[in-house]
């Protein structure tokens, strides 16, 4: 059975894919019970992986390097991952 805490993030992640493949990103939710959103750029196939977690304002999503923004800003998130994964692509 899935927790409230477990909903809660699978609803923030989902919601994230969602914006990501707007934007031509692919995303797969991976971890079960403990989900994590895996993120890759299709062409060069960059990857990293976005958590979500619960913070003192409110929900954070957390990714490598050093990313770190508000759930409730989903464009803005997928405007930090598209420009990582993109950035990445355009330097091999």
């Amino acid at each position: 059975m899935t927790s409230t805490f477990s909903q809660q993030r699978l609803t923030y992640l989902g919601s994230l894919s969602a914006e990501l493949s707007q934007r031509g990103l692919g995303s797969r939710m991976v971890g079960g019970d403990d989900p994590v959103l895996w993120v890759w750029h299709p062409e060069s196939l960059r990857q990293t992986i976005v958590f979500a977690t619960p913070a003192r304002e409110g929900w954070l999503f957390l990714w490598s390097p050093d990313g770190q923004e508000r759930a409730g800003e989903l464009r803005r998130v997928a405007d930090s991952l598209e420009r990582l994964l993109n950035a990445s692509a355009l330097s091999d």
